[in-house]
């Protein structure tokens, strides 16, 4: 009879419970990934760091050998579930939480590796959710939004912002484009706390057209007490983002971006300066033909350094004693004169769908200069997010729909193959901290030196199972 009883309560609880989400109007998605990947890389001859300060003291070391590394077998688990609700007239609340996995563990460690700024140190506040992790049910995102203010087409957004998986990247996921929240890829995959206010005026020549300013905080620097000498100020973005065009068949955005007070270390990983600002412009053109998608993104970065460097710890006491390098600059090979430097990248692929089988075949290419820093940490590639390389990345891939009937307004299932094969020309790809350095000539001088392990080539084969729901 008690069993009987519980089981009664329980069920009248769930249709109260379904009862106020209706009212409230709640919406609820989400979606699940399997993912393999075989990983391979070459590492290059190098000069270690603490090895080159050995030999320019005066002592005896030896250039690294260079060497190959691999895994062949890292496979991990993604959840994510979205809500959205309208609980007043043009007042939204969005919500992302995921969930991302390494098989058998229960941190970054097996995915961070020694080679790449963006995953060296593990997850920090801009990439969290978007780096393998732990089973922990995190915030991706979380704002609000006031529409039409002033009975006008604007609104303002605040909060846990949406501007990591912008456009052209949800072409290969498979998904469609976020909407006015949506941003260039090449420009920025990074997680920000921050506000929109944006406009969306009806202009017959340019349907689906609206701007945006956008501001986000990237790192929080604390109480400043003038009498400890501290001198760390936030690093501030801005943006202004406009689509052109907005149509299915065709969409052209731009975008200016500027980050101030630019921190030598992931937000989360021990800030000691602000190394100046960064500058970017750019944008992305995207088409669709019948089955065919198309497109092409570029961009363009321009520091502006001020003359702080980026400290390490040169004799191994736990405390930074040595000033190395600041915003794309080497101490040792520029004299002590800070420079601008300009780097370009460029993004262009497409997809064929054949509708009749659910089989989607994709085509990627991007390059990324030598002084190219993109603002991209969050980028789902395993190896480094590979929009900001410094050389080179082929990505083909081939994605099967399973025809089984939806039984969800967004359901559907896949399989995707892929393949990917970067080649990297200088150091530094992801980061912007100290002057790249020409791999093919890392062993020829310990002026050359690298803290972390330069990889050369690498590849990567991957195969997902992903369910939308």
């Amino acid at each position: 009879m008690k069993k009987v009883l519980l089981l009664a309560l329980s069920a009248l609880f769930l249709v109260s419970g379904m009862a106020v989400a209706a009212d409230e109007a709640i919406q609820i998605d989400g979606d699940y990934q399997f993912r393999y990947d075989s990983l391979k890389g070459t590492v290059h001859d190098y000069w270690k760091f603490q090895d080159a300060l050995t030999v320019m003291g005066g002592g005896s070391a030896a250039v690294t050998k260079g060497h190959d590394v691999k895994n062949d077998s890292l496979m991990t688990n993604r959840f994510g579930l979205n809500l959205k609700s309208t609980p007043l007239e043009d007042v939204s609340v969005k919500a992302r939480f995921v969930m991302y996995k390494i098989w058998g563990h229960e941190t970054t460690t097996p995915a961070d590796g020694s080679y790449f700024a963006d995953r060296a140190m593990g997850a920090n506040d801009g990439t969290v959710g978007h780096v393998p992790q732990d089973n922990t049910l995190r915030v991706d995102y979380a704002y609000s939004t006031l529409s039409n203010v002033g009975q006008m087409p604007l609104w303002i957004s605040v909060g846990r912002r949406p501007s990591t998986g912008g456009i052209p990247t949800n072409i290969k996921n498979n998904s469609e484009k976020i909407g006015t929240s949506g941003i260039p890829a090449i420009m920025v995959d990074y997680a920000f706390d921050g506000m929109t206010i944006g406009a969306a005026p009806d202009i017959a020549v340019l349907p689906g057209a609206y701007v945006k300013f956008c501001y986000g905080r990237g790192f929080e620097s604390g109480y400043n007490d003038n009498t400890t000498g501290a001198t760390l100020k936030d690093t501030n973005f801005f943006g202004l983002n406009s689509a052109l065009y907005d149509t299915e068949a065709l969409h052209v955005e731009v975008q200016y971006q500027k980050g101030s007070n630019i921190f030598d270390a992931p937000s989360d990983g021990g800030v000691s300066h602000n190394l100046g600002d960064i500058d970017w412009v750019g944008g992305v053109v995207m088409g669709k033909v019948s089955s065919i998608n198309l497109f092409f993104s570029a961009a363009q970065s321009k520091t502006k350094p001020n003359d702080q460097l980026y400290m390490i710890d040169s004799n191994g006491d736990g405390t930074p004693d040595m000033g190395v390098a600041g915003l794309l600059y080497d101490a040792a090979s520029m004299g002590g004169e800070q420079k601008s430097a300009t780097g370009n990248a460029i993004y262009v692929g497409g997809r064929y769908d054949i509708d009749s089988t659910g089989t989607k075949i994709g085509l990627e290419y991007n390059q990324g200069s030598k002084n190219w820093i993109g603002m991209v940490p969050a980028g789902d590639d395993v190896w480094t997010s590979k929009l900001g390389t410094r050389g080179s990345v082929y990505e083909v891939y081939v994605i099967q729909e399973l025809k089984n009937k939806p039984l969800t307004k967004k359901g559907k299932a896949f399989f995707k193959l892929g393949y990917q094969s970067y080649k990297f020309d200088y150091t530094g790809s992801n980061s912007w901290v100290g002057a790249p350095k020409k791999i093919s000539e890392l062993a020829n001088s310990p002026s050359n030196a690298q803290m972390l392990t330069p990889i050369e080539k690498a590849t990567d084969i991957y195969l997902t199972f992903e369910v939308r729901f």
